[in-house]
């Protein structure tokens, strides 16, 4: 288990139905983000997708930006890059740009696209997109630790290149690769010293594949002359919190099922079957979901913490699977009572309150007998 606390962050697709104001629903992400910093939480990454209606932001930088002129101290990563759609030295010159513009707090999420219909639109075959990406980081990673890169693939070609820009961080940004099911995105993590994204669930099961795959890339790292912490793990879960778990299975009603609907027509995988017709019900028994009050998420992400062996970020899953103002009250209950118990951080408020406790009734004797006497005193000087 890592000494090191864990931090909290939000996974953002965004996911949107198809009936929202896409206008609104992307100002709305904004809004997130602000709320996100304003209750400390550590990171949120933001998604790059080109079809299927929901996941309706294609340039994850653009995003960014803007969030980073709202927002003091969160940090902003793109959630993730789809390097098979991009040439590597546009993708490494545009996220050192970011670099800067944040002042280091920009992450740098890479995979090989999630939507097939991404890679259909761009003539791309499903069976290149991994080799693309790995090619892709080939060249980005020296790229941003400030070498020059000739490289020419069936796809790209890079001669003496080399950015303008050095990296803000040195010696580049924090990195991380997805991670669903595959050993592929451990395999590639770890040939570069990334942190791995993981989206996949919450069961017993899950979380075994998971760690099965952080050992891979513990592995190749260190094959690769590279290291990785636990850290740098990120698992993402779809949570959702209220006051009582029946009101968080209640605020489920409002969007969920649309969202397992875009699942099952436009995902390459859903996490739901495709013949449950209880879908929140049968989310939270196989922990698909994490639903209910903060002590109910408490003991999930302890079950989590020691069934991994420990990692590095909790990143919840945004949707619109409820209400506005019941997704914000959801964040702000995971900040005010969930976070603070993983970071410790009420350690020496309990220990200052213990203290004080424990010799209350002889200082509370003490101090009312010092009031006692000082009357006393006062009415002798009266009476004289």
């Amino acid at each position: 288990m890592s000494d090191t606390p864990l931090r909290f962050g939000v996974f953002l697709g965004p996911h949107h139905p198809l009936e929202e104001n896409p206008t609104l629903a992307l100002a709305r992400d904004l809004e997130l983000i602000q709320w996100l910093d304003a209750l400390d939480y550590d990171e949120v990454w933001v998604g790059e997708h080109h079809s299927g209606g929901f996941e309706i932001i294609p340039a994850p930088e653009i995003f960014l930006a803007a969030a980073a002129e709202r927002t003091q101290r969160i940090r902003l990563g793109t959630g993730v890059k789809s390097l098979p759609f991009h040439h590597p030295l546009i993708v490494a010159d545009q996220m050192v740009q970011l670099d800067h513009m944040t002042r280091g707090r920009v992450m740098f999420g890479a995979g090989p696209g999630a939507l097939p219909t991404d890679a259909y639109q761009l003539g791309i075959e499903p069976t290149d997109q991994r080799r693309r990406m790995t090619e892709a980081l080939d060249a980005i990673v020296p790229l941003m630790e400030g070498e020059k890169v000739t490289m020419k693939t069936d796809w790209f070609t890079l001669n003496n290149a080399k950015l303008q820009l050095t990296s803000y961080t040195k010696p580049m940004m924090e990195m991380a690769v997805t991670s669903v099911r595959s050993p592929s995105g451990a395999l590639c993590a770890g040939r570069f010293g990334a942190g791995l994204l993981v989206l996949g669930g919450a069961s017993n099961e899950a979380l075994e594949r998971q760690t099965e795959n952080w050992r891979i890339c513990e592995e190749t790292a260190q094959a690769n002359g590279r290291t990785v912490e636990r850290r740098q793990w990120r698992i993402t879960v779809m949570t959702h919190l209220a006051e009582t778990s029946d009101k968080a299975k209640k605020d489920l009603e409002f969007g969920l099922q649309k969202w397992v609907d875009y699942s099952h027509d436009v995902l390459p995988n859903s996490p739901f079957p495709l013949d449950e017709t209880d879908s929140i019900n049968w989310g939270i028994e196989n922990k698909v979901l994490v639903v209910g009050t903060p002590d109910d998420v408490i003991k999930e992400i302890d079950r989590m913490q020691k069934l991994t062996g420990g990692f590095g970020v909790y990143l919840l899953f945004a949707h619109n699977f409820v209400p506005w103002e019941a997704a914000k009250r959801s964040y702000e209950l995971m900040a005010r009572y969930v976070i603070p118990y993983f970071k410790d951080s009420n350690r020496a408020r309990v220990e200052s309150y213990e203290s004080a406790k424990s010799g209350h009734s002889d200082l509370q004797a003490d101090f009312n007998q010092a009031i006692d006497d000082a009357t006393k005193s006062y009415h002798k000087i009266q009476e004289s």
